[in-house]
């Protein structure tokens, strides 16, 4: 017996939602460009990635190396597995596929929005992000506090953009890849939201402007 297509659909919607969150235990942006195409065909989207591409190719936000590239010209290191995870997460919930495990009020939102300016005009920590804001829609990458991560606040309604913030801790000079962190816990280095122009939808903080690459 073959399982239907509605059936595929809804396990591949399960399948984008545990990438987007881990995307290193599920074979990073391979794999989810590989389960996006199956969805795009299940919903007879023949270009599906076409249309990404090019959607993104008109922000600023797609080069000769895709999204990556995009985030490699402001945001430090490597380790950008969970950043590049929430542009896809805003095409899954432009698709409609992005579960959130929190959404935000619209007061909640405008709040959030509103306070972006004044919140990256200092350097934060993760926990400031969360004693400000509160837990997110949507963690990507570990939920050990002492690693990197993004974190997105999100409403319901998919004409909100998200509102994300790109968390980084990095090792000493000299260390192991991965130990010991750096600090304590990760710090903020900005804040992504909007829709327009790519690089004018970030708001760094000053950790952020020091360490964003030069090239950006």
């Amino acid at each position: 017996m073959v399982r239907s297509g509605d059936r595929m659909h809804a396990y591949l919607i399960d399948q984008v939602n545990m990438m987007l969150r881990r995307p290193q235990m599920y074979g990073g942006e391979p794999a989810l460009w590989t389960t996006f195409d199956h969805l795009f065909f299940l919903e007879d989207e023949d270009r599906g990635r076409a249309d990404l591409w090019e959607s993104w190719r008109e922000r600023n936000a797609f080069t000769p190396t895709g999204p990556k590239g995009a985030l490699q010209r402001h945001l430090p290191g490597n380790d950008l597995a969970h950043a590049l995870a929430s542009m896809y997460a805003e095409a899954a919930r432009n698709r409609g596929w992005l579960r959130l495990d929190r959404i935000l009020t619209a007061d909640e939102y405008v709040e959030i929005r509103e306070a972006i300016a004044s919140f990256t005009g200092q350097d934060r920590s993760y926990s400031d992000v969360i004693d400000t804001f509160g837990e997110p829609s949507v963690l990507f990458g570990s939920s050990n506090r002492l690693y990197g991560k993004t974190l997105a606040y999100a409403t319901a309604d998919a004409a909100d953009p998200m509102v994300v913030c790109h968390l980084w801790n990095g090792v000493d000079e000299g260390a192991e890849q991965h130990w010991p962190r750096k600090y304590p816990e990760p710090l903020l280095l900005a804040i992504r939201y909007g829709t327009g122009s790519f690089p004018a939808t970030f708001s760094f903080t000053p950790k952020g402007r020091r360490l964003r690459p030069q090239s950006g």
